[in-house]
């Protein structure tokens, strides 16, 4: 098992003759890694600290909660009111984060059959929605009960959604093959 530090440093070599790269610095690099969870539905003080406690385990950081940005009566939600948490991760946490992802936490997921190519968009981002926090590690002893989502994006420098396809499948991503 080969680490994202590992083939970031050797993506130039593998993708220059493919997207005809001159410099090393035209490759594309991660930038970072957010992830979202979204608490709208919960009003209990109590289960949003929960989300955040565990959010807070797997990523290795205190996650920043999101406000409303304007009041909807037909939701019963307030301008300001927490709609959300939200973690951004830079430099090794990222690294580590996207380790953890792509070795640990897909793998576990249940019936995964790969991730479709479909999840990078226009600017080179690619956004991978996790239905169950319980496939990381850090979390899985835990109760069944208070199970959450999440939305993990992936930040790149790819110019073209067809290089970042290519140097995100470079460094790992269980895509899907066409068929």
């Amino acid at each position: 098992m080969e680490l994202i530090q590992d083939k970031q440093k050797k993506a130039f070599e593998a993708l220059k003759d493919r997207f005809h790269y001159r410099n090393p610095m035209q490759t594309p690099r991660l930038l970072k890694a957010v992830v979202a969870v979204g608490v709208g539905s919960l009003r209990d003080k109590k289960k949003i600290e929960l989300v955040e406690d565990r959010l807070a385990k797997i990523t290795g950081q205190k996650a920043a909660p999101r406000g409303a940005k304007k009041a909807i009566a037909t939701f019963k939600t307030r301008q300001g009111d927490i709609v959300g948490l939200q973690v951004t991760l830079r430099g090794k946490r990222m690294e580590d984060f996207v380790n953890k992802l792509l070795h640990i936490a897909l793998p576990r997921t249940k019936d995964f059959k790969g991730i479709t190519p479909d999840i990078v968009d226009v600017v080179g981002n690619a956004t991978v929605g996790i239905k169950e926090h319980i496939v990381f590690p850090e979390t899985s002893d835990e109760e069944l009960k208070d199970v959450f989502g999440m939305g993990v994006t992936i930040v790149t420098t790819a110019k073209k959604p067809e290089e970042a396809k290519a140097y995100l499948e470079y460094l790992g991503f269980p895509f899907k093959k066409k068929q």
